[in-house]
């Protein structure tokens, strides 16, 4: 079975594979990995290219563009992804009108891309209601229970 691709798509090739015993090859192309340095200095008018990269030295150059906060969310990778030909400047200023904006609104909520099952868990968690005055380490000892049986991860009341 091949190790590569996305860990939801492994974690499904290997739901496959337990259960029907047929393997199934990576849907993902494999890439070739380059330098991890870029060749060229970043700028703001840096353009986003199709296999743009979201590196240590892409991280740091948008600490000091925009905040050193800045993380990698999962709407800014997208935006990445869907916005090849465009600036490093265009992403910023994506970032602030729409990130920055989005968090204002009072039901906003970062999104947990599913591959991060923990996290996501550990929100679902603290979000039931039924959790009301539960602490980190309550918490953490469901995820452990939960860990142990056979199925999803999915927080489940």
């Amino acid at each position: 079975m091949s190790p590569s691709g996305f860990k939801m798509e492994l974690s499904k090739r290997i739901e496959v594979f337990l259960t029907t015993g047929e393997t199934q090859q990576s849907k993902t192309p494999s890439k070739r990995r380059s330098s991890s340095k870029t060749q060229a200095p970043l700028t703001l008018d840096t353009v986003i290219g199709k296999n743009h990269r979201c590196s240590q030295e892409v991280r740091a150059f948008f600490k000091e563009a925009i905040h050193p906060t800045f993380h990698f969310s999962t709407y800014i990778q997208n935006y990445f992804k869907e916005n090849v030909g465009k600036t490093y400047r265009d992403a910023v200023k994506a970032w602030y009108e729409e990130e920055e904006e989005r968090k204002k609104q009072p039901s906003y909520q970062k999104e947990i891309a599913p591959q991060f099952e923990y996290n996501r868990f550990i929100r679902d968690f603290f979000n039931d209601p039924k959790n009301k005055g539960k602490g980190r380490d309550d918490a953490i000892a469901a995820w452990k229970q939960l860990k142990l049986q056979p199925g999803s991860n999915q927080y489940r009341s």
